[in-house]
């Protein structure tokens, strides 16, 4: 009887959500820009298939929760490849808030920068505890949107030699990666490569600037 009642009362919030969107909806709830008709009629069809399929593949005691989930999921596939990216990054900044990695937008890529404080200690190659709780709640996002690749790229500063820079840059990454897979991200999703010393952010001729350029981007984009 209460899984029930949870099923009419998901059922009664996805029909006001419904129609509140039919209504004068035309703006991204994530980005605050004008989203055309066809976008949010797609995120309504969306809505309504996730919301079936979810509770179809749900227990009965889940059917509430996954009707919810396969909902949103919907919504943003529904709205078209910009929306699911805005969803996307709206849940990472709220995961990631406080956590000294940076969120930017770049078309449809979402970039994650990790300083190598956050990540690894200096001349280091294994995360730390801290970089394991962000990766945790990366990892957690990208299950949830799993039409999404994640390349992990390394990046050091000039210091030493740029053999040594490179291959240092490649293990970080490939550690980085392997921490994603170990938390049930799909390996198919997840790839790897180290840039060396190419790239920097910010001028290696100070402490400063080489130390934002030690660092890991993890860039989030659609499956093609």
């Amino acid at each position: 009887m209460q899984s029930l009642k949870k099923f009419f009362a998901v059922k009664a919030v996805l029909a006001c959500s419904l129609v509140a969107l039919t209504g004068c909806q035309t703006t991204n709830p994530y980005t605050n820009e004008s989203q055309n008709a066809k976008a949010t009629n797609g995120a309504i069809i969306g809505a309504i298939a996730g919301a079936a399929i979810g509770v179809a593949s749900s227990s009965k005691s889940d059917r509430g929760k996954g009707a919810l989930i396969g909902a949103a999921s919907g919504a943003a596939l529904g709205g078209g490849i910009g929306y699911y990216m805005d969803t996307q990054e709206a849940e990472l900044r709220k995961q990631l808030q406080s956590t000294g990695v940076s969120v930017t937008r770049s078309g449809d890529n979402i970039i994650l920068n990790m300083p190598n404080e956050v990540t690894f200690g200096v001349d280091e190659t294994h995360l730390s505890a801290g970089a394991k709780r962000v990766l945790n709640s990366v990892a957690l996002v990208a299950k949830e949107y799993d039409k999404t690749r994640l390349n992990v790229l390394g990046f050091t500063d000039s210091s030493g030699s740029e053999s040594y820079n490179l291959r240092l840059s490649k293990v970080r990454a490939v550690e980085v990666a392997d921490y994603l897979v170990s938390q049930k991200v799909e390996y198919v999703r997840v790839k790897s490569d180290g840039m060396g010393e190419e790239r920097p952010i910010a001028s290696n001729a100070t402490k400063e600037g080489r130390a934002e350029n030690r660092r890991v981007e993890i860039i989030l984009s659609p499956l093609s």
